[in-house]
């Protein structure tokens, strides 16, 4: 489990990447209060990362997320004229994320039950399992939870301006908030056992 949180999250070079582009362009923009050089500076420092990913010959897919982010996040910023603008992305993001997880769980439906039936093989066959429905249930309301608290945070911040408070929103409900959700999950999976049925052998059909 350890081995697949540190897959999923990217280590710490992962978060770093994921956000260093968002925490310079906050720090830029409240020292300067120039929106354009906070922009600049900010992109040239996700180029920068991923640069060095593809000169390593490592994956980019950490400082590629943040690449794509901060790149939304500017141009946002820029075309509104308004730094709180660069966040606006993300917490659409997240809103999206929110909507899709609950109506994926109030349909009986839950998102994780997918990845549960890529894992067996079967994309669909998870549903004719209320064992494996209900951990699903389980398991998607995790994944649910810190996609509302950053709406719910940031959303607020985005409305009042508050530019350097948003920016350490984004830093505290990403990665530390996503490991949180993972540990929970872990202690959902660990805590009871979820049996699949048997299928009948050839012979005994």
């Amino acid at each position: 489990m350890r081995a697949r949180v540190a897959q999923q999250l990217g280590g710490l070079r992962g978060a770093v990447e994921a956000v260093l582009p968002f925490a310079v362009f906050t720090l830029i923009f409240v020292i300067s209060e120039e929106l354009r050089l906070s922009v600049i500076v900010s992109v040239a420092a996700a180029v920068v990362m991923f640069v060095t990913r593809l000169a390593q010959g490592s994956t980019t897919q950490f400082v590629r997320n943040g690449l794509i982010g901060i790149g939304l996040g500017a141009l946002f910023a820029t075309l509104s004229g308004r730094a709180e603008s660069a966040f606006l992305p993300g917490i659409i993001q997240s809103a999206a994320w929110a909507v899709g997880l609950t109506v994926s769980i109030l349909v009986r439906w839950p998102a994780v039950g997918f990845l549960i039936g890529s894992i067996l093989g079967d994309p669909t066959s998870w549903r004719d399992n209320p064992a494996i429905v209900r951990l699903s249930n389980r398991l998607t309301f995790v994944m649910l939870v810190p996609m509302v608290i950053r709406v719910a945070v940031q959303y607020p911040l985005y409305a009042a301006g508050e530019v350097g408070w948003l920016g350490v929103s984004r830093i505290v409900l990403g990665w530390p908030l996503s490991l949180v959700a993972f540990i929970i999950a872990a202690g959902i999976l660990a805590r009871g056992e979820t049996p699949l049925r048997r299928l009948p052998e050839p012979n005994e059909a």
